[in-house]
């Protein structure tokens, strides 16, 4: 391939913008590469500005469940078009979203708009803390929640794919508030609980994880987690903000049959554009301010664009279940067809490739894999026309979009590299 273009791109970003990347993980550079710059996507795929076509398995890392361009989604936003981009008032449809929100997640009764997911973590986690008086938050390792000072103690997701550890310009005093433990050990959760419980505001934990790679839970690991809090008075905070309508229509909640009391929400809900959301028990929302103590605002929460596109992201899905069995069948035909030598995690159509031969269950297990086999194979997939996540601990997305040739195509490819 051709990549003349994307390559004097990135060397005029580079002179302007940090890492010449607007996120890390953009810059290709765990995986020994420059990036691609994207010029436009079409279903499930997208095309660079050197004319090149790839099969997307990134998709904006998570909210194109549709693919790209989807024309009800257009059509929405065509729509809001008409009518603004941003009042910074209350509309209509924002009561339409909460309220689709409310009918497919299974544990939120209550919920406030805001513009990201690390804005519905961050957010989440003052509400918890507020509404139990108490400081501390428990975390797991390789967990990504977004940018939030307190929450980038051994964080996944870019953190992971720099090999940084955890981050520069954050106050001690800020991760002296957070106790990180290994994802998927019950007994490191008990063992924290009985030296810290009246302590602990909250946990947080993906209940899919996403962000070290695509790890599921334990069996029985939710479970605990859900009764451990319930003893000790702390809240459980479901960060699905990758999970949320993508591994199920209710969420992983939904799916495990767990009932959090709070949740964070993102990417699907905004139908590609910038959403984030926090909801859960109304108790426990009615701290949040207007009508309780705790602050939180945004200018461009629930703005008109996010909104409808959401809308009818939400409104597609809950007419068409029938797109979570196409999900499902497609991704385990894919994951199916991995390279041998890897360990290969799954959960509805989210997915990744570890390279390592071993059980991949929490942080140790993950980091344990060959970065460079991986780097590789990233580098092979690219030139055959795959488009992959460019770290080794990201997880891969399977759209709506995505046919029956693209999944051949793609383990055909798979083989070669």
């Amino acid at each position: 391939m051709n990549h003349s273009k994307s390559r004097e791109l990135f060397r005029r970003a580079q002179e302007i913008i940090p890492g010449g990347v607007n996120s890390p993980v953009r810059a290709f550079k765990s995986v020994g590469g420059q990036p691609v710059f994207v010029a436009r996507g079409e279903g499930s795929h997208i095309f660079d500005v050197d004319g090149n076509e790839y099969i997307d398995y990134v998709g904006s890392w998570g909210p194109l469940l549709l693919g790209h361009r989807h024309p009800e989604i257009l059509a929405a936003l065509a729509g809001a078009l008409e009518i603004g981009t941003s009042f910074g008032a209350p509309t209509a449809q924002e009561i339409e979203l909460a309220e689709a929100i409310i009918r497919a997640v299974p544990s939120i009764e209550m919920v406030r708009l805001v513009n990201s997911g690390t804005e519905a973590t961050m957010s989440a986690i003052r509400v918890a803390r507020g509404f139990t008086g108490r400081d501390l938050v428990v975390k797991f390792e390789g967990c990504y929640h977004g940018h939030v000072d307190s929450l980038l103690v051994k964080a996944g997701s870019g953190v992971a794919t720099l090999g940084i550890a955890d981050t520069q310009g954050v106050p001690k005093a800020f991760c002296d508030t957070t106790l990180a433990l290994p994802y998927n050990s019950v007994e490191a959760v008990e063992h924290a609980f009985r030296a810290h419980g009246d302590r602990i505001a909250a946990i947080i934990v993906e209940p899919v994880v996403g962000n070290m790679g695509c790890v599921p839970p334990l069996p029985g690991y939710l479970e605990a987690l859900r009764q451990i809090t319930g003893r000790f008075g702390a809240l459980l905070i479901f960060d699905e903000v990758m999970t949320g309508f993508r591994v199920a229509y209710g969420g992983a909640q939904q799916r495990y049959g767990i009932r959090p009391d709070l949740t964070t929400l993102g990417k699907v809900i905004g139908g590609g554009l910038p959403v984030g959301a926090y909801g859960g028990r109304k108790d426990i929302m009615c701290k949040v301010a207007p009508v309780g103590p705790v602050y939180q605002a945004g200018t461009l929460s629930g703005n008109p664009l996010a909104v409808a596109a959401g809308l009818a992201m939400l409104r597609h899905l809950e007419a068409h279940p029938e797109v979570y069995a196409q999900l499902e069948e497609r991704a385990a035909r894919l994951c199916a067809g991995a390279p041998a030598g890897v360990t290969v995690n799954r959960v509805g159509a989210m997915f990744t490739f570890f390279f390592t031969e071993g059980p991949v269950t929490d942080w140790e297990s993950a980091r344990r894999c060959d970065t460079a086999r991986f780097g590789k194979f990233f580098r092979g997939m690219l030139e055959q026309g795959i488009y992959l996540a460019p770290s080794q601990f990201e997880a891969a997305f399977l759209s709506a979009a995505h046919t029956d040739e693209d999944i051949a195509r793609t383990i055909a490819a798979a083989g070669k590299a």
